[in-house]
């Protein structure tokens, strides 16, 4: 675990960045799994005892890195103001996520072509979750009869395939098309 003090050297802060950025340009080339932790150092310039320093093996480094994306997302998603109901919620949501997404268009596009959609998936769908549960919890939200997992699965399932097909069509459509189609999909009153 990173302890507090950890999070604020510059030289870790550093070294953590040097390592993601040499797992994301990996993995635009080949699957994460034929990729070796001496192929990350390499790329890095970093010794392998720096990087087991930080991390058991690569799969480690994958999980940091994806809690770090989970982490600025759920920051994101702190911006949406649009409570007067649960449509107007879900397209700001949908819009910071697409905006999200689209500033850190290549990372997800390389875990997506390294045949890693359901990371996406879980990112996106763990995220919402925590965002919809907090804000069910202040009152914002209107809950109905369907249980919140149900709702939000159902929701951001589609939701997502969405954002998937984005990312691949490249510039198939931009997002404001994928929001306009969104809105038309996602009923008035969501229960």
């Amino acid at each position: 675990m990173i302890t507090l003090k950890e999070k604020t050297d510059l030289r870790i802060i550093k070294t953590k960045k040097l390592l993601y950025n040499s797992l994301m340009k990996l993995i635009k080339d080949k699957p994460f799994e034929e990729i070796k932790v001496a192929d990350i150092c390499n790329d890095a310039l970093v010794n392998r005892s720096t990087f087991y320093a930080h991390y058991n093996d690569k799969y480690e480094l994958l999980v940091d890195f994806i809690n770090d994306l989970k982490d600025i997302m759920l920051k994101d998603l702190e911006q949406n103001e649009q409570i007067v109901n649960t449509k107007k919620y879900y397209m700001e949501m949908i819009s910071l996520i697409l905006d999200h997404i689209d500033s850190k268009k290549d990372i997800y596009y390389s875990i997506l072509i390294s045949n890693r959609s359901g990371i996406i998936i879980d990112i996106i769908v763990d995220v919402a979750v925590k965002d919809i549960n907090k804000r069910m919890e202040i009152g914002n939200i209107h809950k109905g009869n369907v249980p919140t997992d149900i709702m939000v699965i159902f929701y951001l399932g589609a939701v997502t395939s969405v954002c998937i097909e984005w990312l691949k069509g490249k510039d198939k459509y931009n997002k404001q098309d994928i929001l306009n189609y969104l809105d038309q999909l996602i009923p008035e009153i969501i229960n």
